[in-house]
């Protein structure tokens, strides 16, 4: 299993909208790096939501529902469908995520406006150590 990460901006399509409508396309994406992170995700990977703007952090996950497909929206861009998965609580901060200091070389850290991406698996070790109860 592979992990991702997913930026929303909580106005356009939040972590309620997740869980009230259980399973969306995830779509919109433009940036070619993004793009390529989406049709890398596979039936079962988990996705970390985050939302963007305001106080940016992680505030849970959702698991890929589909394999990956062109945008009929965009022919440039790819779409896959997630199922919500659950909450994070607390969120995980950016500002944590920073201060720690072990995830500099992540794109998280170092690209700030990338939607997509993958998540390393020393992040994916540290969100398991702090939330032992989620199905991560």
């Amino acid at each position: 299993m592979n992990y991702f990460l997913a930026k929303t901006e909580p106005s356009t399509y939040s972590i309620d909208d997740l869980e009230r409508d259980n399973r969306t396309a995830w779509d919109g994406v433009s940036n070619p790096q993004a793009v390529r992170a989406i049709r890398e995700m596979r039936f079962g990977d988990r996705v970390f939501i985050y939302h963007s703007g305001g106080a940016s952090s992680i505030v849970g996950f959702a698991t890929v529902k589909s394999a990956p497909r062109d945008d009929p929206k965009n022919a440039k861009s790819a779409v896959v469908d997630l199922e919500y998965g659950g909450r994070l609580e607390p969120p995980v901060t950016l500002a944590e995520i920073k201060t720690s200091k072990k995830f500099d070389d992540w794109a998280l850290v170092r690209q700030g406006r990338l939607s997509t991406m993958a998540a390393p698996e020393k992040f994916v070790a540290w969100m398991r150590e702090r939330y032992p109860k989620a199905k991560l």
